[in-house]
C-alpha cells in the first residue's frame, strides 16, 4: 500500500473534510461524550492496544518520527517500562488540574486546598496503578510536594475571569481524511484534548506540560500534537479554532508558569502533518522501523536494552 503525497491545490482554509454533524443549539460540551474516567489521562495513556491500525495519535507519530525504532518496542512489541518519577509527576498534576477544570465547567470552583487534597487521596492509588518506584520515602514526599506546589502556582496564576472550559480532558476521535485530495487514510486519528476555552475572539484550545526548564515559544516541537488537535476539532465542530495554547508548569525551586500561544493551524501546517501521517503509514506497510541513534537515546527508556540487543 503507498500513500504518496499527490499535488495539493491552493486552499483558502479548512476546515476539514467528511465533517461530522453535531447538534445545532448545543455547546461543544454537548456535542460530545465526555469520558466517565476522572483520572487523569492523555493520548500516551490510552496507548494500551498494540495493533497499530487501530488509530493514529500524536504520541505515536511523535515517538515514530523520534526513533522507529522505539515505536515498534512500544507500540507493536508492547515492551512498556513504569513512568519515570518526573512524568509521574506531570501525571498527578494534570489529574489535579482536570479536576479544578471538571468542576468549574459545572460552576463550581475549588480552591487551591481542594484540589491538593484530590491529589493526596489520589497519589498512592495512582503510583500503584504505574508501578512507579520510588528512590526512598524522602524522595517520595518530595516528589509529592513538588506535584502539590506546581498545581498550586497554576491555580493562583489563572484569571479568575476565564470563561468556564467547553471540553476538559476528552477524548476526540475521526477518520483521517487528506484535505487536499479527498483521499480517506483508513485509519482513525485519535487524540486526548486537555482542554478548550471559548474566549472572545473564539475556541482556544490547550495543552498542558510539565517541564525542568523554562523554554521560549519554540512552536515546532509541539507542531505535530498542535496540528492533531485542530484537525479533530474542525472536523467534529465544523469551527476553526482562534488559536492554540500550551501551558507548561515549570518545576524549578519556586514554580513558574509559562503559557505560550500559537495561531491557528495554515495549509501549510496540515500539509506537513497529512506528509508525516503518510509515510508513517508507509514504514507500518512494509514493517520497516529503523534504528536511529542520537541525543534523544539518552533519555529513552529503551537505550540500554531491547534497542541494542540484536
Amino acid at each position: 500500500m503507498t500513500h504518496s503525497c499527490n499535488q495539493m491545490p491552493d486552499l483558502r482554509s479548512l476546515p476539514g473534510i467528511r465533517l461530522s454533524n453535531p447538534t445545532v443549539g448545543h455547546s461543544l460540551s454537548d456535542q460530545i461524550q465526555q469520558p466517565q474516567d476522572t483520572s487523569p489521562s492523555s493520548d500516551v495513556r490510552h496507548e494500551r492496544p498494540t495493533d497499530v491500525w487501530a488509530y493514529i495519535s500524536p504520541s505515536r507519530l511523535n515517538t515514530w518520527l523520534r526513533c522507529p525504532r522505539a515505536f515498534k518496542l512500544r507500540y507493536i512489541d508492547g515492551i512498556r517500562s513504569p513512568p519515570s518519577t518526573n512524568l509521574f509527576v506531570g501525571k498527578v498534576a494534570h489529574s489535579g488540574l482536570e479536576r479544578f477544570y471538571r468542576h468549574k465547567q459545572m460552576g463550581v470552583t475549588l480552591t487551591e486546598a481542594e484540589v491538593v487534597q484530590h491529589l493526596e487521596m489520589r497519589w498512592e492509588a495512582m503510583a500503584t496503578e504505574d508501578h512507579v518506584v520510588f528512590t526512598d520515602t524522602r524522595d517520595e514526599a518530595r516528589l509529592r510536594t513538588q506535584a502539590a506546589t506546581l498545581v498550586t502556582a497554576y491555580l493562583t496564576q489563572v484569571p479568575a475571569e476565564e470563561p468556564a472550559p467547553t471540553l476538559v480532558e476528552t477524548r476526540l476521535k475521526a477518520p483521517l481524511v487528506d484535505p487536499f485530495t479527498g483521499e480517506d487514510l483508513g485509519i482513525e486519528l485519535l487524540g486526548i484534548v486537555d482542554l478548550v476555552v471559548n474566549e472572545a475572539s473564539g475556541q482556544i484550545i490547550c495543552d498542558f506540560k510539565t517541564s525542568t526548564r523554562s523554554s521560549g515559544p519554540v512552536e515546532i516541537i509541539h507542531e505535530v500534537q498542535l496540528t492533531a488537535y485542530a484537525y479533530l476539532f474542525r472536523q467534529l465542530f465544523h469551527e476553526l479554532e482562534a488559536g492554540l495554547e500550551i501551558r507548561s508548569l515549570i518545576k524549578t525551586k519556586i514554580p513558574k508558569i509559562e503559557i505560550h500561544r500559537y495561531s491557528p493551524r495554515t495549509q501549510a501546517h496540515f500539509r506537513r502533518f497529512f506528509q508525516i501521517v503518510r509515510q508513517y503509514l508507509d514504514d507500518l506497510d512494509r514493517g520497516e522501523f529503523v534504528y536511529r541513534p542520537g541525543f534523544g537515546c539518552t533519555m529513552c527508556e529503551f537505550h540500554d536494552g531491547p534497542c541494542v540487543s540484536d
